[in-house]
């Protein structure tokens, strides 16, 4: 049995070698907009779709954010207020109001939610609609959410990228919130998982199927859209994004990439926030499926706690083998983490402690199907869907 170890080790370093070499260098975090943008000759009409529930605390700024957009076209916001049991929709008024720009924005009261639809996709679908009645000749539509503040050049660099790339979808992983500890050394994380399951370059690639968006900032355009049947496409996704990225890149181009200067201003709650986000829809990810799900939390064993258990537990097991292959393996973790890192501030040393994150994140992914078998694995803000995909 001498073997096993070194032979353990040894796989490890393989997944980390595929990884690094062969998995779209998802790694770099490489793909962002260009700021200097292209002048167009006629820059198209834009809707803003926000679905809004309980957002008083954060709808000021999103909307904000909005209404100082620097873009040379017209462009108006649809927010519809999804049965906030607080005065979201007031607060948005408010905030339009006193910039002096009240006609821009479209304040819709959301009607009652139908069978079999998602809550967030059927308040964007009531957004798709207004627009069709208010600004009929829209050419994209712009879906984020209602806690993200965009910066001024945003809408300008978004249009720009899909009217120059022939583009049917550009979205943006905005810079999330990270400003407690827990918040600090869990997002990173987060962002850097998210790259590895759907690579940012292979999203990008019109010849790969993968497909993912980032559901807070969403540029679609409006011919893809409505060529997909609309938001009845995805009504009962609740990981609503990849699933609209999916529908549309089967018929057109899309991107994907990273930003730091639009962000989501949502505190998220330390700890505890960060785990009910996560186990919200973890199991969704793994399609409600236990055979995935021990399939990932093995893997994520094989690939993220098994390097340091060999490298720490040198003087249990006294292989040398088994050592070398357990450090090289968490020096390339490390070293592969470091750019998502940077994207937020944080030491490259930090890098170290993503095994401990990976333990962390295993658990929550176990926790979101045991709500799921106790039939609570969607809730959000006082609302529960389940069976969706």
């Amino acid at each position: 049995m001498s073997w096993l170890l070194p032979g353990l080790g040894a796989s490890s370093f393989a997944i980390w070698l595929v990884l690094v070499f062969f998995r779209g260098d998802f790694w770099r975090a490489d793909q962002r907009l260009r700021r200097r943008v292209r002048d167009l000759a006629h820059w198209p009409e834009i809707a803003v779709v926000v679905p809004a529930r309980d957002e008083a605390a954060v709808i000021g700024e999103a909307v904000k954010s909005l209404l100082g957009q620097d873009y040379p076209g017209k462009f108006s916001i649809f927010l519809v207020d999804d049965g906030s049991r607080d005065n979201t929709g007031a607060c948005a008024r408010a905030t339009a109001d006193a910039l002096g720009k009240g006609e821009q924005l479209y304040v819709l009261e959301g009607e009652p939610l139908p069978e079999r639809w998602v809550g967030k996709v059927w308040a964007m679908d009531q957004g798709v609609r207004a627009a069709a009645g208010f600004a009929p000749e829209a050419s994209y539509f712009l879906f984020t959410d209602a806690d993200i503040a965009h910066e001024p050049a945003n809408l300008k660099m978004l249009v720009s990228k899909a009217e120059g790339e022939g583009l049917d979808l550009v979205s943006l992983m905005v810079r999330l919130r990270a400003d407690s500890f827990w918040e600090r050394l869990l997002l990173p994380a987060f962002v850097f998982f998210f790259q590895m399951l759907y690579p940012f370059p292979w999203v990008n690639d019109p010849g790969k199927t993968i497909a993912a968006a980032a559901g807070g900032c969403m540029l679609a355009r409006r011919e893809a859209v409505e060529a997909i049947g609309g938001m009845g496409a995805i009504q009962d996704a609740l990981i609503d994004d990849c699933a609209f990225a999916r529908a549309i890149k089967a018929r057109g181009p899309i991107w994907l990439g990273l930003t730091e200067t639009t962000a989501s201003i949502r505190p998220y709650g330390g700890f505890d926030g960060i785990w009910h986000m996560v186990a919200r829809t973890a199991y969704t990810e793994l399609r409600h499926s236990p055979f995935l799900l021990a399939g990932t939390l093995l893997g994520m064993f094989f690939t993220y706690l098994l390097p340091p258990v060999l490298a720490l537990g040198y003087g249990l097991h006294e292989s040398g083998a088994a050592l070398g292959f357990g450090l090289a393996a968490w020096a390339l973790m490390a070293a592969s983490y470091r750019p998502s890192l940077s994207l937020y501030g944080s030491s490259p040393w930090v890098g170290l402690l993503l095994p401990f994150v990976a333990l962390l994140y295993c658990a929550m992914t176990f926790d979101s199907a045991r709500r799921h078998w106790r039939d609570a694995g969607g809730e959000w803000k006082g609302r529960t869907h389940r069976g969706g995909r």
